[in-house]
């Protein structure tokens, strides 16, 4: 009995006494269970959580515009429609009349569609009028100058370039030949001969003969030739008679791989002695019988942008290099 009244003398001493815990400020979250006793003995009470700090949003984002539309192109305005009657009018609309004519032929659709086809014909004559007379009076435009048209003027223009041709003919004849290549068995080569013959007779071309198959040919034209060894191969021959114009040392031009009149040969030879650099421009005109005449611009470039849309620039521009680059 005494020792258990000594325990409950203890234990009140020990109550008592302030705790060091009770008694320091900062330890726990709160008063004593002896300070605080009014909340009684629900001592076993769950510690609330920090509440945490409240962080300052964000600033919100400014809202994304929308995306631009694509861009889109300008519809093309409505083309306006053609004055009626003009030019363009008829090329869109005479077909429909026409065929409106065609396919429903009542004499009005009929009628309608030939009273159009008359106007555009006074309307084509009234410009034929006019060209005429624009060509006539402007030597520039007009083709008499260049070569006349009369009987008797075109038969001139034809005895000048005869002779023109003649005399560059002769002076080719001086400084070139005719290398020609045969077969025995060519028939277009018996009749090419004679031809070759007068050329040789009448400008003086002399006619170097290779025969391919190392052959003469018949009636006697020719006999002194030579043997091909090679040459035809070299100039690309794959037909015959072959006819090509040859200028010492290294000069040689192909006129032709088949059967040609004397006309078309001589022709040949002047153009291609003019390509070649032989004779000038000019001279070789002349054998064409057209008379000296101002030429035009035939170069873009030349064309200033602005007188594209001008008419009266336009042709100031095209002649512009006439008198420069005319024939004398």
């Amino acid at each position: 009995m005494h020792r258990h009244v000594t325990r409950l003398w203890l234990a009140l001493l020990v109550l008592a006494e302030p705790s060091a815990h009770a008694l320091d400020p900062s330890s726990g979250d709160g008063p004593s269970f002896f300070d605080d006793h009014a909340r009684g003995w629900f001592w076993y009470e769950i510690t609330p959580e920090p509440v945490p700090e409240a962080r300052p949003e964000p600033p919100p984002k400014p809202p994304e515009p929308p995306p631009s539309p694509a861009p889109v192109s300008p519809q093309t305005a409505p083309s306006e429609e053609p004055a009626p009657l003009s030019a363009e009018w008829f090329r869109k609309n005479l077909e429909r009349y026409r065929d409106q004519a065609i396919d429903d032929p009542t004499p009005e659709n009929v009628a309608a569609y030939y009273y159009l086809q008359r106007v555009m014909m006074d309307k084509a004559q009234r410009f034929t009028d006019v060209a005429r007379h624009v060509v006539m009076s402007d030597p520039y435009l007009d083709e008499t100058v260049r070569r006349p048209i009369a009987t008797y003027a075109a038969n001139e223009a034809n005895r000048q370039s005869g002779q023109a041709a003649g005399e560059l003919l002769n002076e080719i004849a001086t400084q070139a030949g005719i290398l020609f290549f045969f077969r025995s068995d060519c028939p277009y080569c018996h009749i090419q001969a004679p031809i070759l013959a007068i050329l040789e007779r009448n400008f003086g071309f002399t006619v170097y003969p290779v025969s391919l198959d190392g052959k003469p040919m018949p009636h006697g034209y020719y006999p002194t030739f030579k043997q091909d060894r090679g040459q035809a191969a070299r100039l690309g021959v794959v037909s015959t008679p072959a006819i090509f114009l040859m200028k010492p040392p290294h000069e040689v031009v192909p006129l032709a791989q088949g059967a040609l009149s004397l006309e078309e040969l001589t022709g040949r030879i002047l153009l291609a002695a003019k390509e070649s650099g032989w004779i000038d421009e000019t001279r070789y005109q002349h054998t064409r019988g057209l008379r000296p005449a101002p030429l035009l611009m035939t170069d873009s470039p030349g064309i200033p942008t602005d007188a594209i849309s001008d008419p009266v620039r336009l042709i100031e521009a095209l002649q512009q290099p006439a008198d420069r680059r005319s024939l004398p």
